[in-house]
């Protein structure tokens, strides 16, 4: 019986960092939101604007998206020009450098049934350049030790390295909507040795659901965020700090705590959204009851 591959290069921040939390969200259904949606809209746009300013044979998909705006055409247009530049750029290094727009990379040497879907790919002698175009306003994405990024560097590396003598990867994130363009580039050298110390080896455990639970921001898009017993064992651990000796804490032991505040504060709120979804759909929870809010 076939295994699915479920290690994406999108959540391999989480299952790099906690590979038992693969297998258990596997089998979870995706929550569809309206910005995810959204994003993938303008990811067609971009696509589309890109691929039509290189004179290629292209259907306009504007009319079919659902949630096209004029901000999103400008974010879309502000991509499409900087990948141009960079395609333009890419012409220094080779006079017959290409470009690959939602192109599939394959990085299973690495990560069983691993792939995903490059927004852009510049392949030119001497640099390979990805390109992730991110719509979502909410997280700042950097590019410096992006997994996601990395294992499609190696998917790129896997197709287009015989063809190119590539030394260096250069990653860029483009966020338009929070001024982002973060960019970073590693040797090749140092990215081959990553993937066979790194993320060779985790990729295993996390594709059997071995390895230790761990808790931490790639806990944000977890789908069991809410229930990962885990995650609660390290909220709660500063829930239990020790307040009763001195009455009063002093600066260092408030410093300590600090950092830990956010995390504990979000950790509360997805079990309260958690809890509201499932009281919705039935679940009865001791002592609370849903009531209309104003």
């Amino acid at each position: 019986m076939a295994k699915h591959a479920f290690l994406s290069a999108s959540a391999s921040h989480r299952w790099i960092n906690c590979p038992p939390s693969a297998k258990l969200c596997e089998g979870i259904k995706d929550e569809s939101s309206h910005y995810a949606q959204e994003g993938t809209d303008c990811h067609e746009l971009c696509a589309y604007l890109v691929e039509m300013a290189l004179g290629r044979d292209v259907e306009d998909p504007t009319e079919n998206l659902t949630y096209y705006s004029g901000e999103m055409q400008n974010c879309a247009e502000e991509y499409r020009d900087y990948v141009l530049e960079q395609f333009e750029r890419s012409k220094k290094f080779c006079s017959d450098p290409m470009v690959f727009i939602e192109q599939r990379l394959d990085f299973s040497r690495w990560v069983e049934n691993g792939f995903g879907t490059g927004d852009c790919v510049i392949i030119a002698d001497e640099v390979l350049h990805i390109i992730d175009y991110k719509h979502g306003l909410g997280v700042l994405v950097e590019s410096e030790g992006n997994s996601q990024m990395m294992c499609y560097a190696l998917g790129a590396l896997e197709a287009f390295d015989d063809l190119y003598d590539i030394s260096t990867i250069e990653m860029t994130i483009f966020q338009q909507r929070r001024e982002n363009v973060s960019t970073s580039s590693i040797r090749k050298d140092d990215l081959l040795k990553w993937a066979e110390d790194v993320l060779k080896p985790t990729a295993a455990l996390a594709y059997e659901g071995k390895g230790e639970f761990k808790a931490g921001d790639h806990c944000q898009f977890c789908k069991v965020k809410a229930t990962c017993r885990k995650r609660a064992e390290t909220n709660l651990e500063l829930v239990k700090y020790n307040f009763e000796m001195p009455a009063t804490l002093d600066d260092f032991e408030i410093a300590a705590i600090l950092p830990r505040i956010d995390q504990l504060i979000t950790w509360g709120n997805d079990i309260k959204n958690y809890t509201l979804t499932q009281a919705q759909s039935g679940t009865h929870y001791d002592g609370f009851k849903i009531v209309e809010g104003r």
